[in-house]
């Protein structure tokens, strides 16, 4: 096997699995990890075949498959096939996002935005469209829009209600956990909650999205632990995906480049559908604050 395939060759199939690991199975990670390790070997490999090879069973390859965002196992043997031709070729990546203390500053922006170009293409490549379309149509439809998120997922939250509001959506963005539940309570049918967290287990966010999941709003989770405890209470999962972590670039920060990514697919979406009012709103807020910097 060449030096470090998963880092050369699989770095996105291998931060993965990374992070969803704590949310596997001790079965399911030993099937993620023995792809991720080894994808040239396991892309000649039968769903059967590889079972085998991992003392499990087909329903824990399948499974695998689609935690790690293919809609099946075909598909993740077609992905692992090009990890393997892109061996075979010898081509790795230019740069590794590895960021060290002396690096120069141009070492730096080249090395980040490498990473934020991985990161947007991964979440692009995992992204449900189905549950997206869903998430789309019931936040267009919806009487008002409630965002939960804390930390650096709260940013994200804001950023999602402001593109709303400016389409003239009712939406709020909460990052107290209080305000959050008391306003979960007053959500019903034709309502939308949106929770974003990226481990998908954030009590203050998963909390508010159970209590507007039981009063009946539809709810959707923006989270890059499509296994995380959020899903519970989720009509619609988004998920994304996340650099590999670093000792100075932090989870927090990859994650949020994600899920702006899902939160602009998801504007986008309801700007579409919505056209006929949308535009206007937005000539007139473009409007307005144009007039308030003259």
């Amino acid at each position: 096997m060449p030096q470090d395939v998963t880092e050369i060759f699989g770095g996105a199939l291998a931060a993965r699995v990374r992070a969803l690991a704590p949310s596997m199975t001790r079965s399911v990670q030993r099937v993620a990890e023995t792809v991720a390790g080894d994808p040239a070997g396991c892309a000649a490999l039968t769903v059967t075949r590889l079972a085998e090879r991992t003392g499990t069973s087909e329903a824990t390859v399948v499974r695998t498959a689609r935690l790690l965002g293919y809609p099946g196992y075909r598909d993740l043997r077609l992905a692992l096939a090009g990890l393997a031709a892109q061996q075979r070729s010898g081509r790795a990546p230019a740069l590794t996002t590895d960021i060290a203390v002396d690096d120069p500053i141009a070492d730096v922006v080249a090395k980040l935005a490498h990473d934020e170009r991985q990161t947007l293409a991964d979440t692009a490549a995992g992204l449900d469209t189905v549950q997206l379309g869903a998430a789309v149509a019931a936040v267009a439809a919806a009487r008002r829009t409630d965002v939960y998120g804390v930390g650096a997922s709260g940013l994200v939250a804001q950023d999602l209600v402001q593109k709303l509001l400016r389409i003239g959506l009712v939406a709020h963005a909460h990052s107290d956990p209080h305000l959050a539940v008391t306003n979960a309570v007053q959500l019903r049918a034709g309502d939308v909650a949106v929770a974003i967290t990226h481990s998908g287990s954030t009590r203050d966010v998963v909390e508010p999205l159970r209590v507007a999941f039981e009063r009946g709003a539809t709810t959707v989770a923006v989270t890059g632990r499509p296994g995380g405890a959020v899903t519970q209470y989720a009509d619609q999962v988004l998920t994304t995906s996340t650099a590999r972590e670093s000792e100075l670039r932090p989870a927090a920060m990859s994650s949020r480049t994600g899920q702006l990514l899902v939160v602009d697919c998801l504007f986008v979406g309801v700007a579409q559908r919505t056209y006929d009012t949308a535009a206007p709103a937005l000539a007139a807020s473009y409007e307005a604050l144009a007039h308030r910097h003259r």
